[in-house]
């Protein structure tokens, strides 16, 4: 699977900005959809996951109660809505995928950039 995040700009805290996540293939449905973000001088965090049928979903404290991910797998995207943001939220956000485990395979991120 292929994946490309887009949907990434500049905001002042408090805004909101929804990502978006294309993925290649007709197995979409199969694959747990994660996001990841990595901050300037930081390793790369994870945000957040979903089951493949979207029933499911985990969030990393940092981001619960204000990000909230979701799918269409008529569409093969997933979606990362983000509320109340903070200017630690800044970073380069990644989704990922996989079939089972940590082995996630990551796509081209997209820079969020959040001014106070």
């Amino acid at each position: 699977v292929q994946l490309q995040a887009s949907g990434g700009g500049l905001v002042q805290a408090g805004d909101s900005l929804r990502l978006s996540c294309a993925a290649s293939g007709r197995t979409f449905s199969t694959y747990i959809m994660g996001w990841f973000r990595q901050a300037p001088g930081k390793e790369r965090e994870f945000v957040g996951h979903i089951t493949g049928s979207g029933g499911n979903t985990f969030y990393t404290d940092s981001v619960k109660d204000r990000f909230t991910i979701s799918r269409d797998n008529a569409k093969n995207t997933v979606y990362l809505q983000m509320n109340s943001l903070k200017p630690g939220d800044t970073a380069v956000y990644y989704c990922a995928a996989t079939l089972g485990g940590t082995n996630w395979r990551f796509g081209r991120g997209t820079l969020v950039t959040v001014s106070s």
